[in-house]
């Protein structure tokens, strides 16, 4: 006797069906409720919220009421819907702002942005979605588009001609230009073409894919489940897209000042004896360093919030000589939480509820390192906050920066992630893994960073992250994952970087020297040279691979390290300058040239080079046995940092680069500001700035301006204006150069008695400084007012008194073509 179960579906042969994908049809109606456009179709519909004249969001909704809830990564201040006319033809719905106009066909649902001009900026021609809960979205790409954005993607700069993946992926190997999905997800792209610029944001933290090579004169943007929800972002250049994306995600939080100082780390340092000889050998060689890293062995059997008992017996000594080293210690934390009832952390999250579980109540268990774990469920408050509490085990050590890793959430399993019909019960809003992964390694960093913040007592705290979402830069710096010790590592890692900084996470970088497999001598310098100039600076490496501490290849390797990571901590008030420029406007550190030189077609996949802010060049070496390379110089007048050879722009030049030498160029006309050489980040030393002047002339039109942001670096006291503000300008004449400064803001007082301004490589000869008497170098270095040359050339340095009410200087020069020469 047979049952039912011998007419199984799957017993029967495969069944066909064609898969239904359908479109909104025509509109049959809108109106405005409140402050937002309601537009509906025969199946389905959009809302319209637009946030400002610039930006707008349309959300694809299939039921009666559309739901206007965002994900986290958007700001709720940022989504204040706002009116603007409406106009009805016969064929089209019209908004229209101070700036653009949308364009809606009624009878195809088809979408264009026009500019005030009436060129098309953006066209979306086809909005469908299928019984699954799949959508997406085709685009119009033109013969000259270019593609930026999506932050920690592989290959180069312009994303024309790939197809990525956003879906947050433990991949430890490969790293290939044809790996489509990595550690963050950062759906936003940005869309160049001619002269215009535009972003579109795709808020949606499940599985999402951008699609620049299938389609030919089509880009698409789709996701596999959720809402599909659409930021569009006016340029029309790419500085305002990021600008305006940045206020709509957030931007970064000023960082501690010793997070932006250099890091040393490896998978792992096994003991206490042998961090601290570490910490010792970086004061004894004078090897500037401000934080080491524990990895996962510090642990006790890889629990979270413990120290290994036998390695590790005394942390808190530990990190109490290491800080009078003015080292730092940042462990691991990872989102597992070994299954051991006898394991107080374990215990709580069962009793409590705070791990994810299925619908029907059974917590969701996955291998990682501790072996069986369970997982916070970040998504619910209650849970991030006692994950956030928990932290104040690290804060009593005298802890102050948290490393969180494999918060993909990775698992060893054959998806490398948490089954997808897992919960997040969300506030209540319960939501399924497959919705939400994205999200997940964010909200994580954001427990952390809130948790650290609460217990530290009004000091800023430091989050490191592998994974993240939209918004991840509010509150952790990114590192770029299990890269290896390949040269093609290290050249792809500048434009991974340079993307994620168009996306908005000013703070990341890769580990340097590389992590996997072994490094060279020659790696290992060209990696440092480049990545002393990366956002986030921190060395790196695997258990059982060579040693790439400074000092691990001999004598000559450990002074060309000692040298840039030095130049690191010289360079600090410009790059913390930088840093302050993030947080307030969302521009990244580092730059493609693309974003500073929108109209030079040499630029749009120019990923080899690289900007620090807009006027200084960097140009890594990425091939051994390689000491000359070719750069290529933006229009204006360049100066080679290293001996002040004079390049006319719009050009590529050949460099010379022997090992010790990493070219740089700083724009004609910029300041650079420089402060003494330090071991650590806020070591109490003399905090004298240096103002360099490149390439200054004494001619009616020169003008140089700069303004230098201070504050204490490491409280949040600067959120309550403890801040100063210098400005200052340079201003030729015939014969003559002026320097002036004052203060905007003078609510912090720095350390210091002095200023001082280096002209570099003028193109003049001084004769006499208004007021101040010519000294010797070595009278200036003692602290005295006036000014000194600096050898026979001309150039000279200049010291003054830091007077708040700030201050002019008046130089008369003599025309003269300087030799080259290095400033102090």
């Amino acid at each position: 006797m047979e049952s039912s179960e011998a007419i199984r579906p799957e017993k029967m042969g495969p069944l066909v069906m064609k898969e239904t994908w359908n479109t909104p049809g025509s509109i049959e109606s809108w109106e405005r409720s409140e402050n937002i456009y309601i537009v509906r179709g025969e199946r389905g519909g959009v809302v319209f919220v637009f946030l400002n004249d610039e930006m707008f969001r349309m959300k694809v909704f299939r039921s009666s009421v559309p739901d206007l809830t965002t994900s986290a990564a958007v700001l709720a201040e940022s989504c204040v819907p706002h009116l603007f006319p409406v106009e009805e033809t016969e064929d089209a719905l019209i908004f229209t702002t101070s700036a653009i106009r949308l364009i809606l066909e009624k009878t195809s649902f088809l979408l264009r942005v026009e500019n005030m001009e009436g060129k098309v900026i953006m066209q979306q021609n086809l909005t469908s979605w299928n019984p699954r809960g799949a959508s997406h979205a085709e685009y119009d790409m033109q013969p000259d588009s270019h593609f930026y954005g999506l932050g920690e993607k592989s290959s180069f700069l312009d994303k024309r001609g790939e197809r990525y993946t956003n879906w947050n992926t433990d991949v430890f190997a490969p790293h290939l230009p044809e790996i489509e999905a990595l550690y963050e997800s950062i759906p936003l792209i940005i869309h160049m073409h001619g002269d215009l610029t535009y972003g579109l944001f795709l808020d949606n933290t499940g599985r999402s894919d951008f699609d620049m090579r299938s389609h030919g004169v089509a880009f698409t943007i789709g996701c596999s489940t959720g809402a599909y929800d659409i930021y569009f972002i006016n340029g029309p250049e790419m500085k305002d897209v990021v600008t305006r994306y940045t206020s709509l995600t957030g931007r970064i939080a000023l960082p501690p000042k010793w997070a932006i100082g250099y890091h040393q780390s490896r998978y792992s340092y096994m003991n206490q004896q042998e961090v601290l000889q570490l910490a010792r050998t970086f004061r004894e060689k004078r090897i500037p360093c401000d934080v080491i890293y524990l990895d996962i062995h510090y642990m006790d059997e890889y629990r979270v919030f413990t120290f290994d008992p036998v390695n590790f017996p005394e942390p808190e000594k530990m990190i109490s000589e290491l800080k009078e080293l003015g080292v730092r210690i940042v462990p691991i934390v990872d989102p597992g939480v070994k299954k051991d009832p006898n394991y107080e952390v374990y215990k709580q999250g069962v009793l409590e509820k705070h791990f994810c579980r299925r619908l029907e109540g059974d917590i969701f268990f996955g291998e990682v390192w501790p072996g069986i774990s369970a997982f916070p469920d970040f998504s619910d408050s209650r849970t991030a906050e006692w994950w956030g509490d928990l932290h104040k085990y690290y804060t009593g050590l005298g802890i102050d920066g948290i490393w969180n890793d494999m918060n993909e959430p990775a698992v060893f399993n054959e998806s490398k992630t948490m089954d997808l019909d897992v919960m997040h019960f969300n506030n209540g809003h319960p939501i399924t893994h497959e919705e939400y992964h994205n999200l997940y390694g964010m909200m994580m960093s954001k427990a952390t960073y809130e948790g650290l913040a609460e217990h530290m007592g009004g000091e800023r705290p430091f989050v490191l992250t592998r994974a993240g979402y939209a918004g991840i830069q509010r509150y952790a710096a990114v590192w770029t994952g299990d890269n290896r010790s390949f040269w093609e590592h290290m050249a792809m890692a500048i434009p991974m970087v340079l993307n994620m900084g168009l996306s908005g996470l000013a703070f990341s970088g890769p580990d340097i020297g590389g992590f996997a497999h072994h490094t060279s001598a020659q790696l290992l310098v060209r990696w440092t040279q480049m990545g002393v100039f990366f956002p986030y600076c921190r060395n790196h490496s695997s258990i059982g691979t060579l040693r790439q501490e400074p000092w691990s290849f001999g004598e000559e390797v450990e002074g060309i390290l000692r040298e840039f990571i030095g130049l690191r901590y010289r360079w600090m008030p410009h790059i913390y300058n930088l840093f302050h420029e993030a947080e307030t406007c969302g521009l990244p550190v580092i730059r493609p040239l693309i974003l500073e030189c929108p109209r030079d077609p040499y630029v749009t996949n120019l990923c080899d080079q690289f900007l620090l802010g807009e006027n200084v060049l960097i140009a890594p070496v990425y091939r051994p046995d390689t000491e000359h390379r070719s750069v290529y110089l933006p229009e204006g007048c360049w100066l080679d940092y290293w001996d002040g050879e004079v390049h006319e722009g719009g050009r590529h030049i050949l460099a010379d680069a022997p090992l010790n030498i990493m070219p740089m160029y700083v724009k004609a006309g910029s300041f650079v500001a420089e402060g003494p050489l330090k071991q650590y980040a806020l070591e109490e030393t003399e905090e004298t700035v240096v103002f360099h002047l490149y390439g200054a002339e004494a001619r009616e039109g020169f003008s140089a301006a700069f303004t230098l942001y201070e504050d204490d670096g490491h409280s949040f006291g600067y959120r309550r204006g403890q801040y100063s503000q210098i400005d200052v300008q340079a201003a030729g004449e015939a014969g003559t150069l002026r320097i002036s400064w004052s203060y905007a803001v003078r609510e912090f007082t720095p350390r210091r008695e002095m200023l001082r301004f280096a002209l570099c490589y003028p193109s003049f000869f001084t004769q006499s400084v208004e007021g101040l008497s010519e000294i010797s170098l070595e009278q200036l270095k003692e602290g005295r007012r006036g000014w000194a040359r600096n050898g026979k050339s001309g150039a000279v340095i200049i010291q003054v008194d830091d007077d708040p009410e700030g201050g002019e200087l008046r130089m008369e020069v003599a025309e003269q073509q300087p030799e080259h020469f290095r400033t102090l």
